[in-house]
């Protein structure tokens, strides 16, 4: 089996990732990164996740971007956004450099590991407006590690998957539940509470719940209030 390294948060996207690439015949080393984000309940959302759909591996490396700031996920004193999807400019809850980062450390793991796929589930249809999150970013990126690392050098060039990036979130939850993704083992709230309990307001919870609606799939989301409608 080819190896492959699946960046893998514990939301609704990477599980489906995750789920595609095992589909595919990859050997799946999951790795989740603890960057100090305020949802941290996610990554134990990950370890169910990667345990549930048959991940050879899964890792978690833990960075504190809140060193820097700068975001409503790494700074306690920003506030997440709830009044609906911001349809201009960039929202404050983009983390500065945090998909290069989690790009890096999966590339580093894939080279250790000899494999020659990353697979990430980066979205540009609904989603909050990242520039991280577009298709000339992850051409960009796989560009610049077939130049960086020693395995490509040699020989063993990198390809970077980013199978959703295209696909609206309905059209990734009836992927997902094609593939047998168990949606309420994923968190994918801004500030979920301790039990992993979606807020059902911040942009994610939003966006989440729109694509069950439009996909026509009962929402699994436990909620700790009442969601608000998409948009």
């Amino acid at each position: 089996m080819r190896k492959a390294v699946v960046l893998l948060s514990g939301g609704l996207d990477s599980a489906t990732v995750l789920a595609l690439a095992v589909s595919e015949g990859y050997a799946c080393h999951a790795l989740s990164v603890d960057y100090g984000q305020r949802h941290r309940i996610e990554l134990e959302a990950a370890v169910r996740v990667a345990r549930a759909l048959g991940a050879a591996e899964h890792k978690t490396v833990r960075i504190d971007l809140t060193a820097f700031g700068g975001s409503a996920l790494t700074d306690a004193n920003i506030a997440v956004p709830t009044r609906g999807v911001q349809k201009d400019g960039i929202p404050v809850t983009y983390v500065p450099a945090r998909n290069t980062i989690m790009l890096s450390l999966a590339l580093a793991w894939a080279e250790v590991l000899g494999a020659q796929d990353l697979f990430f589930g980066a979205n540009a249809v609904d989603y909050s407006g990242y520039p991280d999150c577009r298709p000339e970013y992850m051409r960009a990126f796989e560009r610049m590690a077939n130049l960086a690392t020693k395995a490509a050098v040699e020989g063993s060039r990198l390809t970077l998957h980013t199978p959703i990036i295209a696909l609206s979130k309905a059209q990734i939850i009836e992927l997902g539940i094609k593939l047998g993704v168990d949606y309420r083992l994923t968190v994918s709230c801004y500030q979920a509470d301790a039990q992993g309990r979606a807020c059902g307001v911040c942009d994610s919870c939003r966006l989440r719940r729109a694509g069950f609606d439009a996909a026509g799939v009962a929402d699994p989301t436990r909620y700790s209030t009442a969601p608000a409608s998409g948009g």
